[in-house]
């Protein structure tokens, strides 16, 4: 029987992920730091482009899969992380391109192809796609014991269901 870890629930593994994929390359980094900071679908970071954040305190997206219009804050450590990456680069330009030439994103399957590399070198046996945003979620909660702003932020339909999502359903 195969065990996917939907929580990274330690602090230290989360420090060794970014180490990883920081040896990979900065933008691999990044994707992962925007996910955990933000809460935001790998799916609508891979959209982002430079203008999404350059001077912006928020990022503002519609949600590829509900179609809603969200914003997410960017804390000063996304930003700094953020600025530095974005810095001699156009606003029309896709964070991740691809480098199969062109202004296009990396795909899906190779951001979490990217991850899971990452994850595996700690010890964690998979980051499936929603791993990132309950991890967000459980670190969200533990600091700011906040699940209305969590419970909108992914269109969960009660108090419940959020605090299953992320882990906490024992509180249930």
């Amino acid at each position: 029987m195969r065990l996917i870890q939907h929580i990274i629930k330690d602090k230290e593994k989360l420090e060794e992920i970014e180490l990883e994929l920081l040896k990979m390359g900065y933008k691999n980094y990044l994707i992962f730091s925007i996910a955990i900071n933000t809460g935001l679908r790998i799916s609508d970071i891979l959209e982002l482009k430079v203008i999404d954040l350059k001077d912006k305190t928020h990022i503002k997206i519609t949600e590829k899969n509900t179609k809603e219009v969200k914003i997410f804050v960017i804390n000063s450590i996304l930003k700094q992380e953020t600025d530095k990456f974005i810095k001699l680069r156009k606003n029309e330009e896709y964070l991740f391109q691809s480098e199969n030439g062109g202004n296009k994103p990396i795909s899906g399957v190779e951001a979490y192809r990217i991850l899971n590399i990452a994850a595996s070198a700690v010890g964690i046996e998979e980051i499936d796609p929603h791993t990132l945003r309950k991890t967000f979620g459980y670190w969200h909660y533990v600091q700011y014991k906040d699940i209305a702003l969590l419970q909108e932020l992914f269109n969960h339909s009660s108090p419940s269901v959020t605090l299953r999502y992320i882990g906490f359903d024992f509180l249930v």
